[in-house]
């Protein structure tokens, strides 16, 4: 499935903050926890608990989130399929970090050990 140039736009305007706590209830319903999900988001982006939070009383788009990133360099080797998109086809660069943060997020969910999701080697 491609991305059309409105997703592409949707994923920059969408705020982290509206997002945060769909993943929070995500991986706390598969029994993960908030400390896991902010150590899976610091591996992507760089990003502490006290960044996160600051990204969330400010309402950043993920626009703003991801160009105040330091993107593990890394994160090409997240791949795969989220929300109906094949990650490595994305071409929009922002719309491709947003998806790599969803399926971190997911694999989180789905129990995959933190190794993996961080693609240690």
């Amino acid at each position: 499935m491609k991305t059309t140039p409105e997703h592409n736009e949707r994923m920059a305007t969408l705020t982290f903050a509206s997002v945060y706590p769909h993943y929070i209830t995500k991986v706390e319903g598969k029994g993960r926890t908030i400390e896991e999900l902010h150590q899976v988001i610091a591996w992507l982006t760089g990003f502490d608990k006290n960044d996160l939070q600051e990204m969330i009383d400010k309402k950043v788009t993920f626009k703003t989130f991801f160009e105040k990133a330091t993107l593990n360099p890394n994160a090409t080797q997240i791949t795969g399929v989220i929300c109906g998109y094949r990650i490595e086809e994305i071409e929009n660069p922002l719309t491709k970090q947003v998806r790599y943060l969803d399926k971190l997020v997911d694999e989180l969910a789905k129990g995959k050990k933190m190794d993996k999701i961080l693609r240690s080697t």
